[in-house]
Formats: structure tokens, C-alpha cells, sequence
């Protein structure tokens, strides 16, 4: 009885969040959907190549008034309910599960639909920041797959690249488990890296092209990490030296 409540539950929050993405994304639409309606009517007697070209310029152009206006209603429905993750421990289902679902819900049309065309400039990182992360000064943003923003600290000059993974949640036994991330000031996470809850990463550290960096990991200042799991090149190299000295004293 209690598994069929907990479906009937998810359904229905499913069903809810599905009604807020049409009045989001429906919302969004309209300034420009106005503004290709006043194209149309204002280019009525004009040659029909032009009124084409008019029209096709106010479509191009009502996907970036969309863009810019879904940010701006996500941004007023985080701060209306008061969206703003904490670290803990949240059973499934419960409020602070479902606060976690709908934030990163917000995050996810904003990511789905429009994301690709504010990434690598000065709307990423303030997008971010609009849903709660602590962003530095010149931080670049290439990956639309970061999740629990709230929960992210990005110092400065951090550069995120191309499809990386950060988030600051796991699920386990049931339960959601939110942890901070912190990438610090000039550190570089690498092209399909992952970062995963409760992570720190120090200073001008870095993370190759394709490292996973498991929970709770901390990684030194200037150190570069690679690998899955990740692992450091240092302790790699001084691993290395290690056994090359055993085998030589063993020649020996």
C-alpha cells in the first residue's frame, strides 16, 4: 500500500511539474510570438520575398526574447518559493526531496531549451547565480549539465569545459543526499569530466578531459587529476618511482 501511495505521489508531482513547464515555456513564448504577429501585419502589402524574410528574422528573433524570458520567470519562481538548496539528508518522497526535483526542474528547461546559446558568454555565470551559485569574476561556463546550483561555488577565472558533469547530489538508500561543490579560483574541470557531491578542488588545480572525480573528493592546490576513478599525477609518478626503486633494489 505504501509503495502504490509513493507512485501515486511521484505521478502526481510529475503531472504538476509537466504543468508548470507548459506555463513556463507557454509564457516565455508569447513577447515573441507578439512580435512575429506584429511582422506579419506590418509587412501585409509588401513583396512577398521581403514579407518572407521579415518574418523568418521576427521568428530568429522571438526564440531569443523566449530565452531571455524564461530566465527571467525561472529566476521569479526560485525566489517567489524560495528555492534554495541546503546540504542534508532528504527521504523520498519528502519536501526537501521534492524542493531538490523542482529547482533543478527550473534549471532543466531553462538547460533543454535554450542553454546552448549562453554558454562560453557573460549569461552563463549570471544565470547561475540567478539560481543561487556563487560565481567568481571572468568564470567560463561550456557545459549545461550542472545540477543543484545552489550548492556550487565557482571562484575566479574557474574555467567548467564542454559537457562536464557537476552536481551536488547522490541518491542513496532513498534517500537524496546533498553535498556542496567547490571548484576554486582559475581551476580548469575538463572537456566530459565529472564532478560529483561534496568535492573540492583547490586552487589552479585540474581535471583532464574525461576524469571522474568521485564523492567527497579533495584535490590539492595546482594538482591535475585524470582517470576513472580520478587519481593524481603526482601520486601517480611518485607510485611509478617507487616501484622502480623496488625493482632495482631487487636487481641489485
Amino acid at each position: 500500500m505504501r509503495e502504490a501511495m509513493i507512485t501515486i505521489a511521484q505521478l502526481v508531482f510529475t503531472l504538476f511539474l509537466y504543468a508548470l513547464g507548459i506555463i513556463l515555456i507557454g509564457t516565455a513564448a508569447f513577447p515573441g510570438a507578439l512580435l512575429i504577429k506584429h511582422a506579419w501585419m506590418m509587412s501585409f502589402q509588401s513583396d512577398p520575398l521581403l514579407r518572407i524574410f521579415i518574418i523568418c528574422l521576427s521568428g530568429a528573433a522571438a526564440y531569443f526574447i523566449y530565452g531571455i524570458t524564461l530566465i527571467a520567470l525561472v529566476t521569479f519562481i526560485k525566489v517567489l518559493l524560495g528555492l534554495s538548496l541546503k546540504e542534508g539528508e532528504y527521504k523520498i518522497p519528502s519536501w526537501g526531496a521534492a524542493k531538490w526535483a523542482l529547482t533543478n526542474s527550473l534549471v532543466l528547461v531553462v538547460a533543454v531549451t535554450f542553454m546552448d546559446f549562453i554558454l562560453l558568454t557573460p549569461l552563463a555565470p549570471l544565470f547561475f547565480r540567478l539560481m543561487g551559485a556563487k560565481v567568481g569574476k571572468n568564470v567560463q561556463i561550456n557545459s549545461k549539465n550542472c545540477a543543484d546550483l545552489s550548492l556550487l561555488e565557482i571562484g575566479d577565472g574557474a574555467v567548467i569545459g564542454g559537457h562536464a558533469t557537476v552536481i551536488a547530489h547522490s541518491v542513496e538508500r532513498g534517500r537524496i543526499v546533498l553535498r556542496k561543490v567547490r571548484i576554486g579560483p582559475n581551476v580548469v574541470v575538463g572537456l566530459n569530466s565529472v564532478v560529483l557531491p561534496g568535492s573540492d578542488l583547490g586552487r589552479r588545480s585540474m581535471l583532464a578531459a574525461g576524469t571522474v572525480l568521485q564523492k567527497d573528493s579533495q584535490v590539492g592546490e595546482r594538482e591535475v587529476y585524470f582517470g576513472v576513478p580520478a587519481q593524481s599525477v603526482k601520486e601517480r609518478r611518485e607510485k611509478e618511482e617507487l616501484l622502480k626503486k623496488l625493482e632495482n633494489i631487487k636487481d641489485s
